[in-house]
């Protein structure tokens, strides 16, 4: 029997039955579906008995979690004092998936939303994976304002930037060259029909169903592509494959579960952490194929914009908070200038290893996942010590920080191992 190494992670309240179509499309193409693991993550009002009846139905292993089950889980881990991780009733609860997947040593992930469906001719699984293998040439995006638009390969005609690319980059100079990758990380995949855009785009394309009156199609995309290093650009998980090695520099955060009611950032701040991560590592994150059909359904575009305004202010600051907090690890001494980043001849940022030590630190174990464990306390201690009073609900990046530390003390008790030379799996 072929050994399970994906776990799917699916958030979903409104429609699990968007699994029936990943796994005909895994079938299709003849992806092994024995390799998949299917972990459905919902709430207790949802039909749990009907979900796991579904996954037997379609003769794929996984599981399905509310909050009950949730709860019964981290206990049995042995790990209940990290349960508040999870934050009660949002998208973040994907972050529930990657402790699983951490604790039971999947070698991918894969997130996907209950409003997407696979393009029908298109190996949706098998395109990420090869994208998580590749070696080779591919194009570089770059900007004068250090974000790459994942939309840009037709922005002149849609004018559309998405979800969580911060309004003052906006209006930047690209520019793209071939580069080489061989350590791909993370596979985005994009979005044909609706755009992910946040509520404010959303109204400026002149919706007010939450969704957008430009919509996307094949041929708004090209070819296949990175964004250069030491630049940004936003990650939706929506359409996601990562190896389990980001995972320590992956947390979704706590997000709309906290006293400043900030939400819908989780997947654009962890997109943000990773890529920086991911730099410092030399490591890739790949994007473009393979597209999903992304039907969100209608909401109030007004009700959106009032989650997402506690949190547009950090949005703007937190990226180059990240630059100046790792600006030791990048070589890089004044972040935000237009001078370059230094990097040691491996490719990797100077006093970081792959292995998580930097010079004279005796180094964890062999483990890839330990360099982004590094980078992310790293960043989790900037934002606590920092001094954020001159922002609107800058008290949350102080919050994050908390979480960020405990998510990393939480992986090695869970993985009952070290990731980073400064601890020994202990609490702090």
């Amino acid at each position: 029997m072929t050994a399970q190494d994906v776990c799917v992670v699916v958030p979903t309240v409104r429609n699990p039955d968007a699994v029936r179509a990943y796994v005909e499309n895994a079938r299709e193409h003849g992806f092994e579906t024995d390799r998949l693991h299917v972990v459905l993550v919902t709430e207790n009002f949802c039909d749990v008995a009907g979900m796991r009846e579904m996954l037997d139905e379609l003769g794929v292993a996984g599981r399905a979690f509310d909050a009950s089950a949730r709860a019964e889980w981290f206990e049995a881990q042995g790990i209940e004092e990290y349960a508040h991780l999870v934050p009660a009733e949002s998208h973040a609860q994907t972050s529930f998936g990657l402790l699983y997947l951490w604790a039971n040593d999947f070698e991918y992930g894969v997130f996907v939303d209950d409003d997407t469906a696979p393009l029908p001719d298109v190996d949706f699984f098998g395109t990420h994976l090869a994208n998580l293998e590749y070696e080779g040439e591919v194009e570089a995006v770059s900007s004068d304002e250090r974000w790459a638009n994942v939309l840009y390969q037709s922005a002149e005609e849609h004018g559309l930037y998405p979800r969580g690319y911060p309004y003052s980059a906006m209006d930047e100079t690209v520019e793209t060259e071939r580069v080489h990758v061989d350590d791909v990380v993370a596979s985005q995949g994009l979005w044909t029909n609706v755009p992910d855009l946040d509520a404010v785009r959303i109204l400026m394309d002149g919706d007010l169903d939450g969704q957008a009156t430009t919509r996307m199609t094949r041929e708004d995309y090209g070819e296949d592509f990175v964004a250069a290093r030491g630049h940004y650009l936003t990650v939706s998980s929506m359409n996601l494959a990562f190896r389990r090695e980001v995972i320590p520099a992956f947390y979704q955060l706590p997000m709309d579960d906290n006293p400043w009611d900030v939400g819908r950032f989780d997947d654009i701040w962890s997109g943000v952490f990773l890529k920086r991560a991911a730099d410092l590592l030399g490591k890739q994150v790949h994007n473009g194929s393979p597209l999903c059909r992304h039907d969100k359904a209608p909401r109030s575009t007004f009700g959106d914009l009032t989650n997402e305004a506690p949190g547009l202010e950090l949005n703007e600051r937190l990226w180059r908070i990240v630059d100046e907090a790792t600006a030791d690890l990048a070589g890089r001494t004044v972040p935000g200038t237009d001078e370059a980043e230094s990097t040691s001849t491996d490719g990797l940022a100077p006093g970081l290893r792959a292995d998580g030590a930097g010079s004279g630190e005796t180094p964890p174990p062999e483990d890839d996942a330990a360099g982004f464990a590094v980078v992310y306390e790293v960043l989790a201690d900037a934002l606590v010590a920092g001094d954020w009073s001159d922002l609107e609900n800058g008290e949350f990046f102080a919050h994050v920080g908390e979480y960020m530390r405990d998510w990393l003390d939480c992986l090695e008790e869970l993985g009952d191992r070290r990731l980073r030379p400064s601890t020994a799996g202990s609490n702090r």
